[in-house]
C-alpha cells in the first residue's frame, strides 16, 4: 500500500479542515511548492493536490500552484476540485497532474463524466466519493444527495472506473482513525477497484489496518503535517512511499 501526502489548498495556502466546515480552517503554510518540495525530499512518490477553493466554487483555482509543483518536483500529481468543464480537465493534465479527482461533476453529469473516461482513459482519473454516513456529499462537502456510495460505484465500474478515493467527512482532519469498515466493504463488494482512503489517519497502526482492509493506498493529510508519522515508520510497516 502507499502512503500519499495531502495537500489542501485555500487562498494559495496549506490548509486542514474539520469535517469538512470551511469554517474550522487550521493554516500550515503560505508555501505549497516548498511543502510539495519538502515531501519529495522526504522520500514520496505522489501527491494528492485538492484545491479546496475550487471545490467550494465550482472552478479550478489553484492551477497556478500545480504547474509550480509539476515544475520543480518530480511528484506523480492527482489533482482535484472545482474541475467541470472538458477546457478545464485539459488544463488541469497540461498543468501536470498525472490523474484528476472528479467528484461533483461526476454525480451531477454521469454522462459526461463516462465520455471523459472513454476519451482520455480510465488510467486518467480518479472518482473522488466523500461520503458521511455512506451518502455522498458535493461541492466542497457542502451539499448532500441522495446517492450512496454502492450505488455510484454500481453506475461507474461497468463503465470502466478504476480508481477510488474515498473520504468520510466525519473523519477528515480529526485524526480519530479511519473509516475501515467502509473500505473493507468497499473491497469485498468491489475487488477489482483501486482504493485509496483518505480521512482519519492519525498514526502508524491506522495505516497498516487500512492496508489489511485492501486499501492500495491511503492519503495522509493532517497527520504527516504535523509529524505523527514519519517516513522511517512508513518504511518500517513495508509500506510504500
Amino acid at each position: 500500500m502507499i502512503v500519499i501526502p495531502a495537500i489542501d489548498l485555500l487562498n494559495n495556502s496549506v490548509v486542514r479542515l474539520s469535517q469538512g466546515d470551511y469554517g474550522k480552517v487550521t493554516s500550515y503554510s503560505e508555501n505549497p511548492v516548498s511543502k510539495a518540495i519538502e515531501f519529495e525530499q522526504q522520500g514520496f512518490t505522489r501527491l494528492h493536490l485538492v484545491d479546496l477553493e475550487g471545490a467550494r466554487s465550482g472552478r479550478v483555482v489553484h492551477l497556478n500552484v500545480l504547474k509550480q509543483i509539476a515544475r520543480e518536483t518530480g511528484l506523480k500529481i492527482d489533482f482535484g476540485g472545482g474541475i467541470k468543464t472538458e477546457a478545464e480537465l485539459n488544463q488541469a493534465f497540461e498543468s501536470g497532474a498525472e490523474k484528476v479527482n472528479i467528484g461533483s461533476l461526476a454525480i451531477k453529469n454521469p454522462e459526461l463524466f463516462v465520455s471523459w473516461l472513454n476519451k482520455y482513459g480510465s488510467d486518467r482519473f480518479i472518482l473522488s466519493a466523500d461520503v458521511l454516513n455512506g451518502i455522498i456529499r458535493i461541492n466542497g462537502w457542502t451539499e448532500a444527495t441522495q446517492i450512496t456510495i454502492n450505488q455510484i460505484l454500481e453506475m461507474f465500474i461497468p463503465k470502466g472506473l478504476k480508481y477510488l478515493t474515498c473520504t468520510d467527512i466525519s473523519k477528515d482532519g480529526m485524526m480519530t482513525g479511519p473509516s475501515t469498515d467502509l473500505y473493507q466493504n468497499i473491497a469485498a463488494k468491489f475487488p477489482e477497484l483501486h482504493i485509496t482512503a483518505s480521512g482519519g489517519v492519525s498514526g502508524i497502526p491506522d495505516l497498516v489496518e487500512l492496508k489489511m482492509s485492501g486499501c492500495h493506498a491511503a492519503v495522509a493529510g493532517k497527520s504527516l503535517l504535523e509529524g505523527k508519522i514519519t517516513v522511517g515508520e512508513i518504511l518500517s510497516q513495508g509500506l510504500s512511499l
